[in-house]
């Protein structure tokens, strides 16, 4: 028996089942005085505290209430929850109703459920090179293999998709792409208008679903705003119960991350589909935090939304000018329109790895090495920048003590 204890015999996607790079970091957020670009961590002063506490002392108000707010409910979620999601979806420009939402317990939830449900063992899904962690996390469990999409400028077509997945595994198929459209994690980026509708001409022809993570799509500072995938193809389609696109989002950036509330939005058959792998993994998002979160979209979802914005603007303006700056030559870096991250590309013989140690050890600062976010090891010469937590004055140093250390 292993000297550390007992484990039993692994079914085979344990084995593909990886720490997360980002979660480890986030233990240095307990060293007082590391300066932490690691997670993109909403900062606490924007939750809105007084308005979370009124919400749950209203839920447990009368029996009648806490009645309702302690007990099961249905899996789909709770309705005046799932109204507003939505009317929201509509304000987006993909009109839809409750029966189209699903309440799930994060948007990461949503990417394993969605993992769980359109992959087998062998089959391709479609990533941009990098992409979210998370969701390399979330489908890698059930054995994809992962092609890349080059939508800006590459020249894959339809066939090269499928020829590529017949030859990964001779059973596996396309089965879908995932994106992250607007201010993507990792990279800041920004699809253009031209390759949405590409996508969306590709999911045709390969007759494969597009995941739209809009995790971060409320959070504009500039730039000229692009419709969301899911509006362009309900628009093309008749509507959303015609669309491929399922749109994942989430509260975590604009509200409160541990209420753990988000939502798929997509045709019916599939949010039926989907009501079943709910039912199978934790039959209901926990309503009370449903109710509470209800209230506070109705209340304070504009207001929180403004002042995200302005807040993260002034962090985003902060680290551009900081990396302009001081950064040495053949260090480059995105120039994000929204989120909550920037960047950073190093010339091709560092290692974005290597240099995380020695920052958190020589100047005490934290990031996330880029690799992690490429499904097929490259990008270790990159890193990502997170400004969501430290100040103007504390990015400045942290930008200013990274830049020491290249130099």
């Amino acid at each position: 028996m292993p000297s550390e204890g007992y484990e039993p015999r692994l079914a085979r996607r344990a084995e593909r089942m990886k720490a997360s790079e980002i979660r480890e970091l986030l233990k240095l957020l307990d060293q007082p005085d590391i300066i932490s670009f690691a997670g993109g961590i909403p900062d606490p002063a924007l939750f809105p505290v007084d308005a979370a506490r009124d919400a749950y002392q209203r839920a447990l108000a009368s029996p009648e209430a806490a009645a309702v707010a302690l007990q099961y409910s249905v899996s789909e979620g709770y309705l005046p929850l799932r109204q507003w999601i939505a009317d929201h979806m509509g304000r987006l420009g993909a009109p839809c109703d409750p029966d189209n939402i699903l309440i799930t317990s994060g948007s990461q939830q949503a990417l394993d459920f969605l993992g769980k449900t359109l992959l087998s063992p062998g089959d391709t899904a479609l990533v941009t090179a990098p992409t979210y962690l998370g969701a390399l996390q979330a489908f890698s469990a059930y054995e994809p293999v992962y092609d890349h999409l080059r939508l800006e400028d590459g020249n894959d077509t339809p066939d090269s998709f499928r020829a590529r997945a017949r030859a990964a595994a001779p059973e596996g198929e396309v089965k879908f792409a995932y994106v992250v459209p607007d201010f993507a994690n990792p990279t800041g980026l920004t699809l253009s208008h031209h390759a949405r509708t590409r996508l969306l001409t590709l999911a045709d022809e390969l007759d494969v679903p597009v995941i739209e993570d809009g995790a971060y799509a409320a959070l504009r500072y500039g730039g000229e705003e692009v419709p969301p995938l899911i509006t362009l193809d309900c628009a093309a389609k008749g509507g959303i119960d015609f669309s491929r696109v399922i749109y994942c989002g989430t509260f975590s950036k604009t509200i409160a991350p541990g209420l753990r509330i988000g939502w798929i939005a997509a045709a019916k058959p599939l949010v039926r589909r989907l009501v079943l792998v709910k039912q199978a993994s934790d039959l209901a998002v926990s309503v009370i935090n449903q109710i509470v979160m209800s209230e506070l979209v109705h209340r304070t979802y504009d207001a929180q939304v403004n002042n995200a914005r302005d807040l993260y603007r002034r962090r985003r303006d902060a680290m551009l000018a900081a990396l302009a700056e001081t950064m040495p030559p053949g260090v480059s870096w995105s120039r994000p329109d929204g989120g909550l991250f920037v960047w950073v590309t190093l010339p091709d013989h560092l290692d974005g790895a290597q240099l995380l140690a020695r920052a958190v050890e020589e100047v005490r600062v934290a990031f996330v090495p880029g690799g992690a976010f490429f499904a097929d090891g490259h990008g270790a010469n990159t890193i990502r920048l997170s400004f969501s937590r430290a100040d103007e004055a504390t990015i400045a140093e942290g930008v200013r003590r990274i830049a020491k250390l290249l130099s």
